[in-house]
């Protein structure tokens, strides 16, 4: 592990770093809080200004690489299942429309990773509905991987019978993705279509009824992980 007090050289990022393990902890706290109030405002931002937010960095690097360990344990022992379309009684599975894998997150897995992503979640949502009185009052997110020539087609992400998925969001776990691996989110405005490179630690969020969107065929493995903000 790099001790950031004995390299010769540093930047300001790891500068920032050196600063909050010096820091008392009250300080420290109030750093990481300023960081993550900007991470939020950027996100929160983009998405009033163009109805989709983007955050390059809404997960930290160490946070990232945990969760992928996670999905890529995971999927070697044969967790993941085929992502089916549609909920509870309407729930149906076809590779034509559809063809990843998930795993849902849950607290009761007691993994400690999962959990701080969960507390990042947390605190996001205080602050999405104290800025913007969203009124969410749940989540619900699963791990997703595309395996080589996977897709999924052009859909909405609230079910028709049920309206509780008010937003979505999408975090990504890809590091070193390049233009030729594919793998876009393609999302489908009135006037335009935007692609979005699932590079790694992104966040993309938008409204679960607006946006139509797709991802577009992958020539590599593609991790993520996506769930929705609920207002039930």
């Amino acid at each position: 592990m790099l001790n950031i007090k004995q390299a010769g050289k540093i930047d300001g990022r790891n500068k920032n770093i050196a600063a909050t393990f010096d820091a008392p902890p009250v300080l420290r706290r109030r750093l990481q809080s300023n960081r993550l109030q900007t991470t939020f405002d950027c996100l929160i931002d983009s998405f009033i200004t163009r109805k989709v937010g983007l955050s390059d960095h809404f997960l930290n690097a160490p946070l990232a690489a945990h969760l992928k360990e996670n999905l890529t344990a995971l999927y070697a022992d044969r967790q993941l299942v085929p992502a089916g379309i549609g909920n509870n009684a309407l729930l149906v599975q076809n590779q034509l429309i559809r063809s990843d894998k998930i795993y849902w997150l849950d607290r009761a897995h007691d993994d400690p990773h999962e959990n701080s992503f969960f507390d990042l979640i947390d605190h996001f949502v205080v602050y999405l509905n104290r800025t913007c009185y969203t009124g969410i009052t749940g989540y619900e997110f699963h791990y997703a991987l595309y395996e080589k020539g996977s897709f999924y087609k052009k859909h909405l992400d609230q079910f028709r019978n049920n309206k509780s998925r008010a937003y979505s969001m999408i975090m990504y776990l890809n590091t070193n993705w390049q233009e030729a691996d594919g793998g876009e989110l393609c999302i489908h405005h009135d006037d335009h279509l935007q692609t979005i490179a699932p590079n790694n630690g992104k966040c993309v969020f938008f409204k679960s009824s607006e946006l139509e969107h797709e991802v577009l065929l992958t020539h590599q493995p593609r991790l993520s992980i996506t769930g929705w903000l609920k207002s039930d």
